[in-house]
C-alpha cells in the first residue's frame, strides 16, 4: 500500500518541469517553420544578431534565456537544411540524417538550465548537445563538451561540427598529446570537446606548471556539458588527476630484493590453505555413522584427545582458509553445499562478537598473513614475520627515535658532533625499517588482492589499470604509495621509479569550478542524492521519443560459475541459431576471456570487445546489431555509440543482451541493459549470476544465500524469481552506499586541499600574469619582516640583545642594507617595518638600475614561482602522508576530518612561511646570467609522469668570502659592477640543508623546526 502511495507522488518534479517546457517547444518549432524561409545566409546571420544581443544585455543569463526559443529554433533549422548531405565523420562518409525531436529540445532546455538529462540509450544526446552548446556560445565565452575518450570527442567535435559550422561556430577538440599552441588554439574557439582528464590535466598544467603567461592554453571556466555523466563524476570520481614526475632522490627499489620471500610466503600460505581445505571436506563428507565408528575405534585405542565436535572443528578449518584465502577454488566449490555454507556463515558470526575475539585472533594467528577482502588489505601473522625474518626478531618493531635522542643527549661522552652522526644513523635506520615494512605489506596486497586480467593487464612489459566499471585500461595511471611497483614487481616487469606529485585536482572540484555545469546520461537517477549533495545538480528524466518495448526476465540463479556459463552459452548459440544478434556483458577481462573460449568449443563465431582491445571499441560495438552477430564485452564498453539493428534483426526480436554477472552498481547494469531497443526497437534482457560471484558472495548475506540453497536446489538447477531480484539489487543499494560514502568523504578531506590550491594558484598567476612580480615579492617580505620582527619581541613582550642581534643578523643575511643593532631602539614595530621595506626597496633600486627590465621581470616571476613550486610540492607529499596515517586518530576518539583540518592548516602556515623566506633569500642572490624563455610544458597523458618545465637559467651571484657579500663584474654584455654593504655571517657548525634532520634532535626535518 506505502508503494503504491510513493510510486503515485514520484516524479512529480519531472512531469513540472515538463509542463514548464511545452509552451517553449510549441513556440521553437513556430519560429523554426518562420526560418525555413530564410536563405543559408539569412539564418547564418542570425547567430551574429544573438552575439550582438546577448553583448548590449546588461544581464547575460536573463539574455541568454530570452532568445533560447529564438536560439533553438535555428540549431534545428540549421540540422533541417543539412538533411541528406554527405558529411566527414573521422574518415567515414556518413549522411546526416538528424532534426531534433521535441523530446530533445526538452532536453536541451535541461542542459541550459544547468540539469542533468537522464536520456534513454538511442535518444540522440549527442545532437541534443548541440542546443545548449549553440545558445551559451553566444555569450562569446568557450563552451565545453566533456566526453569519456578520445575518440568519442573526436567523432563529435567532427560530427556536430558540421552544424555548428553551417551556424558560424567554431568548434574545437582536445585530444591526448596535442601540442600547447594547439590546445590553445582550441580553446580559443567558440566550442570545445575533449576529455575530464585532458581539461584537468590542462588547468593542472596552466596553474601549477606554467611559467609563462603565453604557457597557459584553457580560458575561463564558463559552461560545460558532460556526457555519460555518471561514467565521469561518479565512477572515475575516485580517482583524482595527478601529474607526477621522478622523485627527487633516487633510492634502490626493496620490492625486486623482497619479492622471492613474498613469493615462498605466498606459495606456503596456499598450501597450507589447501591442507586445511582438504582435511575439512574429508570431514564434512564423512556420514555421522562413519564419525560415530572412527569415534568408538580411537576410544578402544585409548585415545584421550578425540574431538567432542569434528564437524565444527573442521568448519573452523574452512574459516581460517576464508581468512587467508578466500579466493581458494577449492573453498569456493565447498560453499556450494547448503549445510556447509550455512555452517560457516554461522562460525564467521560467532567469531565477529567481542566475546570471541581473543579465539578468533588465535585462529588468524595460525596463518602466514590475513586477508581483509572489503578493505582491500592484507597483513602478516606473528608467524609470517618469523618466517620473513626468523634471524631478527625486531625486524618489524620501528625504533623509538624520541628515547633514543633523549638518553643520547644526557650522554657526556660524546661531542655535539658525533651525537649529530649518531641521530643521523638512527634516521636512516628508521627510515630503512619503514620502507620495508611498507614495501612488504604493499607485495602482499599484490599477491593477494591483485589479479592479472582482473585489475591489470600486462601489456608490452607494462602493468595498465582496469578501469573496473568500464573494463578499459588506463595508460599513464598507476596505483599510489608503491602499490604499482609491487604489482610489477609480481608480473617480473621493469619496475619503475617512485614519482613526486607535482600537482593534482580530483575530479570533483574541478568540474565544482564551472559557473554553469549541466549533464547527460542514461542512468543518473539512481545517483540523484550524490549528484545533488556534491555538485547541486538536479536529475531530469526525459521521456523517449517512442515508447520502450524492451523485454527485461528475471535474473537466473545458478550455484557455480561453471553451470552459470554453460547457461549463458546455450541462451547465446540459440539467439545465434535464430539469427537474433547477441551482445554479452562480462565484469573483467577474465571473465570474457573465459567465455571466449567455451564459444570457440561450441562452434560460436563472435568477437571479444574488453580492456586489451579498446581501440577498435566503437566500431566493433557499432556491429553489434547485425544479424546473426555474437559481441562479448565488458559492461561498460561502447558507451556512446548507438548500436543500430541490421535488416530482418526487428524480426527476431531485436538484439538480445545477456549479462553474465551483475555489477556493484545498478546504475550499469541498466546501461547494459540500455543497449537495446533504441527508437521504440524491440529487444531482451536477461542476467545469469552464480553463488560465486563477487557480489553476491561478499556483500548478499549470507543468510539468504544459505535459504536460497536449501531444500531443492541442486548442481545445474537454475533458480529464478522476482523476490531474489530485489535481494540481489538490495545488496547493490548496500555496496552504492558504502562507494558513495567513500568518495563523499574523500571529497571532504579534499575540499581542505582545493582552498590551500586557490590560494596558491593565485598567488602563482598573479605573477604569470604581471609585467613585473615585484609588487608580490615585496608583499612577502613585508609580511616576513613584520612575523620576524613580532618574534624579536617588537610590539609585544618586549626585547632582548640577544633577539635583536638574531634578527639584524637575518636581515643582513638576506638584504644588502647594512643593517646595525642602534637603529632598531625607540621604534615601534610598524614604524621598524616601513623603515626596513624603503631601505630593501632602495637596494633593490640599484639591482634594477643594473638590468634589463624585460629580464628582470623574467627574474621577478622565477623568484616567486620557483618558490612557490618547490614548497607547494613537498607540502603536497607531506598531506598524502597525513591522509594515510590520519585515520588512526579515530582510535584515540578523534574525529581523523577534523584532525586533518588543523594539521593541514599547521602544514599550509609552514608553507607559506618557507614560500616567503624562499623569496626573501633569492631576491639579491639571483641575478640575470644568460636568461632564455622556457618552453611549454609537454601534454601529459592521464595521470603520466611529467618533468617540471625548465626554468629561466639563473646563476647565483651571491658569494659570501671574508664576511662580505659582493656580486662579481663579470659579464659580457658589460653588466655594471654594484657595490653592496658588507654583511658578516659566522657558523658555529656545518650548514644544515632544509630536508636535513634537525640538529637539536627532535626528529623533524630542519625546515619544520628550527629552520622554519
Amino acid at each position: 500500500m506505502i508503494s503504491f502511495f510513493l510510486k503515485k507522488f514520484s516524479g512529480r518534479h519531472y512531469r513540472k518541469f515538463l509542463d514548464q517546457c511545452r509552451p517553449l517547444v510549441v513556440r521553437i518549432n513556430e519560429l523554426e517553420q518562420q526560418y525555413q524561409s530564410l536563405t543559408d545566409d539569412q539564418l547564418r546571420a542570425k547567430t551574429d544578431e544573438f552575439r550582438a544581443r546577448v553583448a548590449a544585455a546588461a544581464d547575460k543569463r536573463a539574455a541568454l534565456n530570452e532568445i533560447l526559443p529564438e536560439a533553438f529554433a535555428a540549431v534545428k533549422n540549421g540540422a533541417r537544411r543539412l538533411v541528406g548531405r554527405k558529411i566527414m565523420v573521422c574518415e567515414h562518409e556518413l549522411a546526416w540524417d538528424m532534426v531534433h525531436f521535441d523530446v530533445q529540445l526538452i532536453g536541451g532546455m535541461a542542459l541550459h538550465q544547468g540539469k542533468i538529462a537522464e536520456m534513454a540509450t538511442g535518444e540522440g544526446k549527442t545532437l541534443v548537445a548541440t542546443l545548449p552548446l549553440y545558445l551559451n556560445a553566444l555569450a562569446g565565452r568557450n563552451a565545453q563538451l566533456v566526453t569519456v575518450n578520445d575518440y568519442l570527442a573526436r567523432r563529435d567535435s567532427e560530427w556536430m561540427g558540421h552544424l555548428y559550422g553551417f551556424l558560424g561556430l567554431t568548434v574545437g577538440c582536445i585530444q591526448q598529446s596535442m601540442p600547447s599552441q594547439q590546445r590553445r588554439e582550441m580553446y580559443a574557439r567558440d566550442i570545445t570537446y575533449g576529455t575530464a582528464s585532458e581539461f584537468g590535466f590542462d588547468y593542472l598544467r596552466d596553474n601549477g606548471l606554467a611559467t609563462r603567461k603565453e604557457d597557459q592554453v584553457q580560458r575561463d571556466h564558463f559552461y560545460c556539458i558532460v556526457d555519460e555523466i555518471d561514467s565521469i563524476l561518479v565512477d572515475e570520481a575516485r580517482t583524482p588527476l595527478i601529474i607526477s614526475g621522478p622523485a627527487p632522490i633516487e633510492r634502490e627499489q626493496p620490492f625486486t630484493r623482497l619479492k622471492p620471500a613474498i613469493d615462498r610466503l605466498f606459495a606456503d600460505q596456499m598450501r597450507f590453505c589447501n591442507k586445511l581445505v582438504g582435511e575439512a571436506r574429508t570431514e564434512l563428507e564423512k556420514t555421522p555413522e562413519i564419525r560415530k565408528q572412527e569415534a568408538e575405534a580411537l576410544k578402544k585405542q585409548g585415545a584421550t584427545d578425540i574431538d567432542p565436535d569434528p564437524v565444527r572443528t573442521a568448519i573452523f578449518k574452512l574459516l581460517q582458509v576464508k581468512t587467508g584465502a578466500p579466493k581458494n577454488k577449492l573453498l569456493l566449490r565447498l560453499m556450494e553445499t547448503p549445510e556447509w555454507r550455512k555452517l560457516l556463515d554461522k562460525a564467521e558470526s560467532e567469531m565477529a562478537s567481542d566475546f570471541n575475539k581473543e579465539a578468533f585472533y588465535r585462529l588468524k594467528e595460525e596463518l602466514l598473513f590475513i586477508i581483509d577482502e572489503r578493505q582491500q588489505q592484507a597483513d602478516l601473522t606473528e608467524i609470517g614475520r618469523k618466517h620473513l625474518r626468523p634471524d631478527n626478531p625486531d625486524a618489524f618493531v620501528m625504533p623509538d627515535l624520541a628515547t633514543e635522542f633523549s638518553e643520547l643527549d644526557k650522554d657526556t661522552t660524546y661531542t655535539p658532533e658525533q651525537k649529530e652522526e649518531i641521530k643521523l644513523k638512527a634516521q636512516q635506520r628508521y627510515g630503512d625499517v619503514s620502507e620495508e615494512i611498507h614495501a612488504i605489506s604493499q607485495l602482499l596486497r599484490a599477491y593477494s588482492l591483485y589479479e592479472r586480467d582482473v585489475e591489470y593487464v600486462v601489456q608490452d612489459g607494462k602493468v595498465l589499470i582496469v578501469d573496473e566499471n568500464t573494463g578499459r585500461t588506463m595508460p599513464g595511471r598507476r596505483w599510489s604509495d608503491g602499490l604499482h611497483q609491487a604489482v610489477e614487481a609480481k608480473e617480473n616487469v621493469a619496475i619503475e621509479r617512485e614519482t613526486r606529485t607535482y600537482a593534482t585536482i580530483t575530479i570533483q572540484n574541478y568540474f565544482r569550478m564551472y559557473e554553469k555545469l549541466a549533464g547527460m546520461t542514461g542512468t543518473a537517477e539512481t545517483e540523484a542524492t550524490e549528484f545533488h549533495d556534491i555538485y547541486k545538480l538536479d536529475v531530469v528524466v526525459i521521456p523517449t521519443n517512442k515508447p520502450c518495448i524492451r523485454i527485461d526476465r528475471n535474473d537466473s540463479i545458478f550455484k557455480t560459475r561453471r553451470d552459470k556459463y554453460a547457461a549463458v552459452v546455450r541462451e547465446i548459440e540459440a539467439a545465434n541459431k535464430r539469427g537474433q544478434p547477441a551482445l554479452v556483458g562480462t565484469v573483467s577481462v577474465e571473465s570474457s576471456e573465459v567465455l571466449s573460449r567455451m564459444l570457440k568449443r561450441a562452434g560460436v563465431i563472435h568477437t571479444v570487445l574488453n580492456a586489451k582491445y579498446h581501440q577498435q571499441e566503437a566500431e566493433i560495438v557499432m556491429r553489434a546489431g547485425l544479424r546473426g552477430a555474437v559481441t562479448i564485452a565488458t559492461n561498460m564498453a561502447g558507451r556512446g555509440t548507438d548500436i543500430k539493428l541490421g535488416e530482418g534483426v526487428r524480426e527476431l526480436g531485436g538484439l538480445c543482451v545477456v549479462g553474465t554477472e551483475r555489477h556493484e552498481s545498478r546504475r550499469i547494469d541498466r546501461q547494459l541493459r540500455g543497449r537495446c531497443s533504441r527508437q521504440g526497437d524491440p529487444g531482451l534482457t536477461k542476467f545469469f549470476l552464480s553463488l560465486e560471484d563477487e557480489l553476491l558472495r561478499i556483500f548478499l548475506s549470507g543468510g539468504t544465500a544459505s535459504r536460497m540453497m536449501e531444500g531443492t536446489m541442486k548442481e545445474g538447477e537454475e533458480l529464478e524469481h522476482w523476490l531474489l531480484n530485489r535481494s540481489i539489487e538490495s545488496a547493490q543499494k548496500k555496496v552504492e552506499q558504502q562507494n558513495f560514502s567513500q568518495r563523499k568523504r574523500a571529497l571532504q578531506y579534499d575540499d581542505v586541499l582545493n582552498l590551500q590550491r586557490e590560494v596558491i594558484y593565485g598567488i602563482r598567476n598573479g605573477a604569470l600574469a604581471a609585467e613585473r612580480a615585484k609588487d608580490i615579492i615585496f608583499e612577502q617580505i613585508e609580511e616576513e619582516l613584520a612575523t620576524r620582527l613580532e618574534a624579536a619581541g617588537y610590539g609585544g613582550k618586549g626585547t632582548s640583545p640577544a633577539a635583536i642581534e638574531s634578527f639584524v643578523v637575518w636581515v643582513n643575511g638576506h638584504f644588502p642594507i647594512g643593517l646595525k643593532a642602534e637603529e632598531l631602539t625607540g621604534h615601534d614595530i610598524d614604524s621598524l617595518a616601513k623603515q626596513l621595506i624603503e631601505r630593501i626597496k632602495q637596494a633593490y633600486a640599484v639591482k634594477e638600475a643594473a638590468e634589463p627590465p624585460e629580464a628582470l621581470g623574467m627574474l621577478e616571476r622565477y623568484i616567486v614561482i620557483s618558490a612557490i613550486d618547490h614548497h607547494w610540492q613537498e607540502h603536497l607529499t607531506e598531506l598524502e602522508d597525513l591522509r594515510k596515517h590520519i585515520g588512526l586518530r579515530g582510535y584515540g576518539q578523534k574525529d581523523p576530518l577534523v584532525e586533518y583540518k588543523n594539521e593541514a592548516y599547521s602544514c599550509f602556515s609552514e608553507l607559506m612561511d618557507n614560500v616567503r623566506l624562499q623569496i626573501c633569500t633569492n631576491l639579491f642572490r639571483r641575478r640575470i646570467g644568460w636568461m632564455q624563455a622556457p618552453e611549454s610544458p609537454p601534454a601529459a597523458p592521464n595521470g603520466a609522469a611529467l618533468p617540471p618545465p625548465p626554468a629561466p637559467t639563473v646563476t647565483s651571484r651571491v658569494t659570501f668570502s671574508g664576511g662580505a657579500a659582493e656580486a662579481p663584474a663579470s659579464s659580457s654584455q658589460g653588466e655594471k659592477e654594484i657595490k653592496l654593504p658588507s654583511v658578516t655571517i659566522r657558523r658555529d657548525l656545518p650548514k644544515v640543508g632544509r630536508n636535513d634532520p634537525c640538529p637539536c634532535g627532535s626528529g623533524k626535518k630542519y625546515k619544520q623546526c628550527h629552520g622554519a
